[in-house]
Formats: C-alpha cells, sequence, structure tokens
C-alpha cells in the first residue's frame, strides 16, 4: 500500500522501483514528515509566542530612575532627591553621603516615588541604592555643587555657659540677610522648663531670642542651628549645622535709682545688697530702662575718644567694669572720686559708679563686692536718670520692647 500510494503520487517516475529505493523512499519521507511535523509545531511556539512573551516581559520590568542623574558631578542643593520606577514599586531606597550622613525620606501611597525629607548638603557626594519589588537593586551616585559665598552666624551666650535671667540668644551674621524669614525658620530656641521663645530682627545682621518675661532660674536653652545651605541673600548660603545649650542660673536684679542715687540688688525676690552710686551728670545723662550686662572686665580702660567725647578722660585700669550698652554705658568701679560723691552727686559722663579701689583687689570695697556678686545676663534696671530709654538694639537690651513689640519684629 505504501508503494502504491508513493507511486501514485509521482506519475513521472515510470516502472520500476527497486525495495531499496521504496525503502529510501519510505524512510525519507515519514521522517521528513514527522521532523516537519514536530519542527513546524515546535517553530510556530519559538517564532511567534515566545517572543511576544519575552517583549511583555521585558516591558513589565521595574524601571528605576534617580534625580539627579547617576554621575551628575555639580548637582544642585536646593531640591530634594527623587526616585521612581515605571511598571513596579519600590521595596526601598537608601541614601547615603560621603561624610556619613543619610537622608531619610517618604514613598508615596502607591510606593511608585520616593522623595527625600530634606534637600541634600552642598558640596558631598552621595549614593543612591533602589530596589523596586521582586528586582535587582539599582546603585547610582551624585556629587552637589559647593556655594559660592557662606555666612555664619555668631550667638551669644558662649555654648555651656551659665547666665543671669535675663541674657537672650543673640545671633550675629557675617553677611546681611535678605531672607529673614527663611534664616529664622531654620534656627529654633527651645527651653526646659517649656516657654513660648520668639526671635526680633534688629537689622538684617542680628537676630534675638527671648521670652516674655525673664527666663525662670535653672532653665536650660537649646539653641538649634539648621543653617546648612540655607540662602540667606543671593547666592549666600549659611554652613552651620549644630545644637548649643546654655544655662540660666539665679535671678539677680539689680535697680538704680539715680534720683535716690542707690542701687538696690536683689537675689532670688530678697534683697541682698544696697550700694551707693553717682550716674551721669547734667551733661552726659545715663540711659534709663532696662539693660543687661553683656561683657565683664576686671580692669579695662576707657577713653573718651571711642565714645564721641573728644579728649576728656583716659583711665587705664578702670576696676570691675560691666558692659551694658554697646555705646559704651557700664556699670563700673571708680577710684579717682571722693567717696562722698556717692549716694550724693551724679558726676560720671553716663556710666554707674560705684566706689573702688585702684587695681581691683580690695574685697572691702562696694565694686569689688558687686562685681563679685553679679554674673553675664544679669539684668540692671535704671530709674530717674534724665535721659530717654536705651535703644533695645543698643546692648542685649530687648527686654525694653512690649511682648507685642518684640513679637512684630519676627519674620515668621
Amino acid at each position: 500500500m505504501g508503494v502504491s500510494h508513493i507511486s501514485n503520487r509521482s506519475p513521472q517516475r515510470s516502472g520500476r522501483w527497486s525495495r531499496r529505493g521504496v525503502l529510501g523512499a519510505l524512510g525519507v519521507v515519514p521522517a521528513a514528515a514527522v521532523l516537519s511535523g514536530c519542527s513546524g509545531s515546535a517553530g510556530a511556539s519559538e517564532d511567534t509566542a515566545t517572543p511576544a512573551a519575552s517583549a511583555k516581559a521585558a516591558a513589565r520590568r521595574p524601571a528605576v530612575s534617580v534625580t539627579p542623574a547617576d554621575g551628575t558631578r555639580k548637582a544642585g542643593f536646593a531640591n530634594p532627591v527623587e526616585v521612581t520606577v515605571t511598571d513596579g514599586t519600590l521595596a526601598s531606597v537608601k541614601v547615603t553621603g560621603n561624610d556619613g550622613s543619610t537622608l531619610a525620606g517618604s514613598f508615596n501611597a502607591a510606593r511608585t516615588r520616593w522623595t527625600s525629607a530634606r534637600n541634600p548638603y552642598s558640596g558631598t557626594k552621595y549614593t543612591v541604592t533602589a530596589t523596586p519589588k521582586g528586582g535587582s537593586a539599582r546603585t547610582t551616585t551624585f556629587t552637589t555643587k559647593s556655594p559660592g559665598e557662606t555666612f555664619v552666624g555668631y550667638f551669644t551666650p558662649e555654648a555651656d555657659s551659665t547666665s543671669g535671667v535675663g541674657m537672650p540668644v543673640s545671633i550675629n551674621f557675617t553677611h546681611a540677610v535678605k531672607d529673614r524669614a527663611a534664616v529664622q525658620k531654620a534656627i529654633t530656641v527651645t527651653a526646659e522648663p517649656a516657654v513660648e521663645v520668639v526671635g526680633h530682627w534688629f537689622g538684617d545682621t542680628r537676630l534675638d531670642f527671648r521670652p516674655e518675661t525673664y527666663w525662670a532660674p535653672g532653665t536650660k536653652i537649646t539653641l538649634s542651628l539648621r543653617l546648612k545651605d540655607v540662602q540667606g541673600a543671593e547666592g549666600v548660603y549659611g554652613v552651620q549645622h549644630k545644637d548649643v545649650t546654655f544655662h540660666i542660673g539665679r535671678a539677680q536684679i539689680s535697680t538704680v535709682d539715680l534720683a535716690s542715687k542707690e542701687m538696690v540688688v536683689e537675689r532670688d525676690g530678697e534683697t541682698v545688697a544696697t550700694y551707693p552710686v553717682s550716674g551721669g551728670n547734667a551733661q552726659h545723662t545715663t540711659w534709663s530702662g532696662i539693660m543687661v550686662i553683656s561683657e565683664r572686665f576686671q580692669q579695662t580702660r576707657m577713653e573718651s575718644s571711642t565714645v564721641g567725647l573728644g579728649d576728656e578722660y583716659d583711665i587705664p585700669d578702670v576696676p570691675h567694669a560691666q558692659r551694658l550698652t554697646t555705646s559704651g554705658t557700664f556699670v563700673h568701679g571708680n577710684y579717682w572720686a571722693s567717696t562722698s560723691v556717692f549716694g550724693h552727686e551724679n558726676t560720671s559722663h553716663g556710666c554707674v559708679g560705684l566706689h573702688d579701689a585702684k587695681g581691683a583687689n580690695d574685697p572691702s570695697v562696694d565694686g569689688y563686692k558687686f562685681y563679685r556678686s553679679s554674673m553675664l545676663g544679669d539684668v540692671v534696671i535704671v530709674r530717674n536718670s534724665g535721659e530717654r530709654t536705651v535703644d533695645p538694639a543698643n546692648g542685649l537690651n530687648g527686654w525694653n520692647l512690649s511682648w507685642e513689640g518684640w513679637k512684630a519684629g519676627s519674620a515668621v
């Protein structure tokens, strides 16, 4: 039957088929048919279905993108780092700087985007490792550019120091600040026990912080500076990122009445001393108002030319001098005036004087005693001086502003 069938399909081949030829034909044709059939079935699957499936699988493979782009050498630092994924979700993202810092961040609800909680720091190389769910991690790097011009804030009081209850936290900037709100938002002052603390700008280079009333004795104050890469003016960025603490000691308030020419010293609500004093004369009246001791010198030189009074005096060894204003008002010891002056006459060029001894070494005199009882940040209140109230910016004397007036000077 097989021979007949084959012979019938090949009419041009007449006559004789050898057994060998028939067997050869039988061996070739069915094998070819079988191979062709198997090959045709498998080939259809590989040539049509498999490439399509591969394309779909490739299309569904998660693709991770990082901003700033991989290899960027001068990336900006004014925007957060962002990682996105298409055709998938993000399992984890880690961003580490070569300074050891890390950038925390958060995912969107779909976990297709991760955004850093803050901007990267300037002048830092970052490594980003992003892993999509079910996929391989992708690692990229970028380096942020350095700022062209910078500023810092010098603060008072000194870190870890103890001050009197009148000491504000005062920050003086090395460059004029145009964006006061941005800078003030980057600075916080907190107190333990807690109290509202508000900042007030005195011009564009000074920012002070204080509560509504004097600090409570024993308060711990923390100043947090987060100025790094904050733009204070066009092209000018801060560099500080630090926390410092200060402490408040006992409450000492000294009240000078230049009508009675007497100073009463109260500590923690109790009167501890009363001293006869001499204030500014009629031509050189003493500022009135609330003042804070901002500098202390066991001895210092006082020269009239430095405060616009020509050559009226030059005393090289004024004892126990404590500064009350930037313009040159001190409470200090006086050894050159007669003891009869104190408590009876106002004879100075604007300072408040107490009887003292030359050399600043006599513990029996009033100047020595008051100096030893005082500290930076103590409050000295002057009344009945015949002079107007001191400018709040003249020294650390913002207490002369009402609370409403103080808050009005805040930029936030």
